[in-house]
C-alpha cells in the first residue's frame, strides 16, 4: 500500500516529466529479473529515445530495503523527500542521479492565484552519469507499453463504476461490509444507507405512477364530460 507522501512524490514526477514532453508509468516489470521500475519515463530527444528510471523511496527503511534497484535506464534517480536526502547523501551510488521533493505548505496552495496541479515540485539535488542500457531497448519498450496497457485497463474499470461487477459479486462485497455492523448507528452502515436509498426510490417511483395514473383519470373524467 503506497503512502500519501508516496503518492505525491509519484504526481508531482509525473507532472515534472510531462512538461519536458515525456511519458511515464509507474510500475514497470522488467525482463530477467531486473525487478520493478517505480517509475519509468521515456523521452524522444532528436534521433534517439532517453530511458529514465526512478526509484521513489521515502523513509530510511524503504532507503535500505533488500529489494533490488532496477536501474536499467541511460539514466537513472532515486526521488527523495529532502528530510531523508541529507540522512542518506553519502550513501547514494556514483552515477545514480537524486530528485528532491518539495511540499507545498497548505498556505501556499491557498494563496495561488493559479490552480495548484501538483502537491510539491522537484529539484535535482544530484545529476545521474549516462549508461548503457542493462536491457534490449526493444524489450524496455515492450513492458513499458504493457504497463501503459495496464493503467488504461484500470481507468477503463474506473469509468465503468459497478456496472462492471455481476450481481454476485456486489452482494459478496456488501456482505463484507457487515462484519462491523454498527447497531447503535445504522445511519453509518453502508448496507443500512442501501435499504434507505432503495425504499426511497421505490417510494418517489410509485408515487410518481400514482401521479400520473390520477392524471390520466382526471383526463377521462373532463373527457366524458365534454
Amino acid at each position: 500500500m503506497k503512502t500519501q507522501l508516496t503518492r505525491d512524490l509519484e504526481k508531482t514526477l509525473y507532472a515534472y516529466w510531462e512538461e519536458q514532453g515525456a511519458t511515464a508509468v509507474e510500475e514497470v516489470t522488467m525482463p530477467d529479473d531486473y525487478g520493478i521500475v517505480d517509475t519509468l519515463v521515456r523521452q524522444k530527444q532528436e534521433n534517439e529515445t532517453i530511458w529514465r528510471c526512478f526509484e521513489l523511496k521515502v523513509t530510511k527503511a524503504d532507503f535500505h530495503s533488500q529489494a533490488r534497484l532496477s536501474f536499467i535506464g541511460h539514466y537513472n534517480y532515486f526521488v527523495l523527500p529532502q528530510r531523508l536526502y541529507q540522512v542518506v547523501a553519502a550513501e547514494i551510488p556514483a552515477g545514480i542521479g537524486v530528485f528532491v521533493y518539495h511540499p507545498f505548505s497548505k498556505a501556499a496552495i491557498a494563496a495561488s492565484a493559479v490552480p495548484v496541479s501538483t502537491p510539491g515540485t522537484l529539484t535535482i539535488a544530484k545529476p545521474a552519469r549516462r549508461q548503457s542500457l542493462q536491457v534490449a531497448e526493444e524489450q524496455l519498450t515492450d513492458h513499458f507499453i504493457a504497463s501503459l496497457n495496464r493503467e488504461v485497463v484500470k481507468a477503463k474499470q474506473v469509468a465503468k463504476g459497478l456496472g462492471q461487477f455481476s450481481t454476485a459479486e456486489l452482494f459478496t462485497e456488501l456482505r463484507k461490509r457487515t462484519a462491523d455492523y454498527d447497531i447503535y448507528h445504522p445511519d453509518k452502515n453502508l448496507y443500512d444507507q442501501f435499504v434507505d436509498d432503495l425504499n426511497n426510490t421505490t417510494i418517489t417511483a410509485l408515487q410518481e405512477e400514482v401521479d400520473a395514473l390520477n392524471a390520466e383519470v382526471v383526463t377521462l373524467k373532463m373527457d366524458r364530460l365534454s
